[in-house]
């Protein structure tokens, strides 16, 4: 984005680029979605970095570029009257760009008992192949809060052969998926779960409204994936659920595969768009969407250079 005003009064043309040779600026809140994580996996070269370590190693390296950030939060965009876009960001700054690039990724919203909310990305976890390996041959439990939790369950029952489903105020569980869990020798709790048991700051297992603390080491939950798109909502952008095995898992921004809004000139890419994508792959659709987006500004600039031009022997 191209930063021309602020506190609405102009400012200097901005003179930083980045590898493409274009003037952007980063916007970014320091809401990473995995700062909770102590270690971050699935990422070829950096398996088990800090999060932390991870987010000052790519702002090394997007400096090297020139590439400018600051840190704020978007709270309003719109198209302007000359097809570009108006940002206004929350530290007063009003930023202007001819293409918008998000990468906003999502809010996890937790089930809502007691604990874990604490326990989060500690011994509350939700996806297998992030933290499976780490935590392979505990006591895991599952929460189960719709019909994703028997698939929950069937998926970390390949890294731990204790795992129990807490039915929770999920579905009533049929013939055919009791016999599936059984036959992966998932145990399962019937009841409503009332809150964690952690002593010691450490999770020790769940506590039932009955009374019952059954011991796990881990609690798997399903949260609600909603994409950030808070602040944005003048763009006009098509959003849309995600569904998974009959459960609403959340919503996020439709695109193309390149990373192409249903709005001209926005893209996105990462969590915001892709809900269950890893940090990894993230990425991957940053890179991809870039490459699109500068594909599109050098069609437009060509198209008015030729415009521009004088016609020939005049």
């Amino acid at each position: 984005m191209t930063h021309t005003a602020q506190h609405g009064r102009p400012q200097p043309k901005a003179t930083w680029t980045d590898a493409a040779r274009r003037t952007v600026l980063l916007v970014d809140a320091g809401q990473q979605r995995n700062a909770p994580a102590r270690s971050m996996h699935n990422y070829l070269g950096h398996e088990g970095i800090a999060p932390a370590d991870f987010l000052a190693l790519a702002q090394r390296e997007a400096a090297r570029f020139g590439t400018r950030a600051v840190e704020a939060s978007v709270v309003a965009a719109k198209r302007a009257s000359d097809g570009n876009f108006e940002v206004a960001l929350d530290n007063g700054t009003f930023v202007r760009a001819r293409r918008l690039l998000l990468a906003t990724g999502l809010v996890d919203e937790l089930p809502d008992v007691p604990g874990v909310a604490e326990r989060w990305a500690r011994e509350v976890l939700h996806c297998p192949y992030c933290h499976g390996w780490e935590v392979r041959d505990r006591a895991i439990g599952v929460l189960a809060t719709g019909p994703v939790g028997v698939e929950q369950a069937l998926l970390w029952s390949q890294w731990s052969d204790d795992i129990t489903l807490f039915t929770h105020n999920g579905p009533q569980l049929e013939d055919p998926a009791r016999a599936r869990l059984a036959a992966r020798d998932v145990q399962v709790v019937e009841g409503q779960v009332s809150h964690l048991d952690v002593r010691e700051d450490r999770l020790c297992g769940v506590v039932l409204t009955d009374g019952r603390r059954p011991t796990v080491s881990h609690l798997v939950v399903a949260p609600r994936f909603t994409a950030r798109v808070e602040g944005l909502t003048g763009l006009g952008l098509e959003t849309m659920d995600l569904r998974l095995f009959g459960q609403v898992a959340g919503r996020h921004v439709v695109t193309t595969p390149q990373g192409a809004t249903s709005v001209a000139g926005v893209y996105a890419a990462g969590n915001v768009t892709s809900l269950t994508e890893t940090v990894i792959g993230s990425a991957a659709a940053g890179l991809r969407a870039a490459a699109a987006l500068h594909l599109d500004l050098i069609t437009e600039d060509s198209q008015r250079a030729v415009a521009a031009a004088p016609l020939p022997g005049v």
